[in-house]
């Protein structure tokens, strides 16, 4: 019985990952539809998107990565093995969640300091 699961389990991860592509593509090619229908000409289309840049996209995801990093150690520095299992789980958690907050801080901060047309 567990042969025929483990089988299954390559096959699911597959379709799942091909949904996910095939709904991101079709949600895209809508919200581009729906530009085309509102009457909207090719320069406002492309300007639309391009507001939706994210120029400190990596700083933040480097943030969140050292505030992950910082939890997981300190999960892992927690004591012996029954603590280190309790503590692990809410130490990743909590540094993560601050992770994001102080990102979101320094982004909108940073946002407001840097004008794109002047690069």
């Amino acid at each position: 019985m567990t042969g025929v699961i483990a089988v299954f389990i390559p096959i699911i991860m597959v379709v799942v990952v091909g949904l996910v592509f095939v709904t991101y593509f079709f949600y895209r090619s809508r919200e581009r539809q729906m530009l085309i229908e509102k009457g909207l000409s090719a320069e406002e289309i492309k300007q639309f998107f391009q507001k939706q840049k994210d120029y400190f996209a990596l700083l933040k995801i480097g943030i969140i990565a050292i505030f992950f990093g910082v939890g997981l150690g300190l999960g892992m520095a927690s004591g012996d093995e029954a603590a280190r299992e309790i503590w692990m789980a809410p130490a990743i958690f909590v540094f993560t969640g601050i992770g994001f907050v102080v990102a979101n801080l320094i982004g909108n901060k940073m946002r407001k300091q840097y004008k794109p047309d002047e690069v």
